[in-house]
């Protein structure tokens, strides 16, 4: 159960979604057959130990909802309330994605953040306000709303959720507690009007690096989320903290540091997004750099190439920071590899 009720959410959210979140991508068995327990409750210590508040476990990766209630139950387990667990609502449709709902409330889930099925055609705007008004009629929890060009609704509107419908989302849907404002992205426009005209309400944020560090010196931003910053390590909840504190030289001075890692990283998720589709492969990737459990991921799913993995590594190392040193090969192995559900289970005991 949530800590707070559904007319309580915005003041919840105030008070409580601060610093940054990343993503978790779930750990399979080798044989692709069941979670890797291991490696998941690894990735969840290696998020607290990065600095991070919070984090999606990710849903697109063809599990199960069945499978995602055993992610909950081990994330949960494992962070014991340090960790900020956001639902991934991602799942193939509205009934599917509310049932998530129901599960990840009863495994530790403050947080949703709420994306479109890809069969979901709206015709108007207002399918898409319809769609996302019964999502957030049927659960408690918080919602994250997420206008971005992922979706296709750019042929609706060119900010993707334009601002009429968003004002008549939170009129009417009081758990509704932040905009992840990525709308008609890569232009900042979708944040500054969602921060101009509903910052006051809820809480406006945007999950990119390369413009959280310049639109916090000009607008407070408490939150950011979700998105790969694991491809950093620490480096951005500490400069969220920077940024909290008003020491924005610093900030600054760590923003310029990594210009060429965040060049890696926009390079690389660049060329995977025609298909208006985030890389898993490559996001786990950038996570098992920097000590994160990676590991064999099902069909389909986009692959990730030596020129890419040489990228994103060149960049980290540009950028002062250490990789591992472990052959990419290992990768598509995982730092705690399982073979099957069976061998999984003998090594949870042990």
């Amino acid at each position: 159960m949530a800590s707070y009720r559904k007319n309580e959410a915005r003041a919840w959210a105030w008070q409580h979604l601060k610093g940054c979140a990343n993503v978790i991508i779930p750990s399979y068995t080798a044989d692709l057959k069941g979670l890797n327990e291991l490696g998941i409750r690894h990735d969840v210590r290696q998020c607290l130990e990065h600095g991070f508040t919070g984090t999606l476990l990710v849903s697109e990766t063809a599990v199960t909802l069945g499978e995602y209630a055993q992610f909950f139950e081990w994330s949960n387990d494992e962070s014991k309330g340090r960790l900020k667990l956001i639902l991934h609502a991602a799942f193939n449709t509205l009934e599917e994605n509310i049932e998530a709902a129901k599960i990840a409330e009863a495994n530790g889930c403050e947080l949703v953040l709420l994306s479109y099925p890809a069969n979901f055609y709206p015709e108007t705007l207002n399918d898409i306000y319809d769609y996302t008004k019964a999502f957030c009629d049927a659960t408690n929890l918080a919602v994250l709303l997420f206008p971005v060009p992922l979706w296709g609704f750019d042929r609706l509107h060119p900010s993707d959720i334009p601002a009429p419908i968003i004002r008549k989302l939170l009129d009417n849907c009081p758990n509704i507690v932040s905009i992840k404002a990525e709308g008609g992205m890569p232009s900042i426009m979708g944040f500054v009007e969602c921060h101009r005209l509903f910052g006051k309400e809820v809480i406006v944020e945007t999950p990119l690096f390369g413009d959280l560090v310049p639109l916090a010196q000009l607008v407070p931003i408490q939150f950011t989320g979700t998105s790969n910053t694991h491809y950093f390590g620490s480096v951005v909840p500490k400069v969220m903290e920077l940024l909290q504190q008003k020491k924005f030289d610093e900030a600054t001075e760590i923003y310029w540091k990594m210009q060429p890692a965040r060049q890696a990283n926009g390079a690389v998720n660049a060329s995977s997004a025609g298909g208006h589709f985030l890389n898993r492969m490559v996001w786990g990737y950038e996570g098992w750099l920097q000590g994160y459990n990676g590991g064999p991921l099902r069909q389909p799913t986009m692959k990730i190439h030596g020129g890419q993995m040489a990228m994103l590594r060149n960049g980290l190392v540009r950028a002062g920071l250490k990789p591992t040193e472990s052959p990419d090969k290992d990768f598509f192995v995982g730092r705690h590899p399982v073979e099957t559900v069976g061998t999984r289970k003998r090594a949870a005991a042990e």
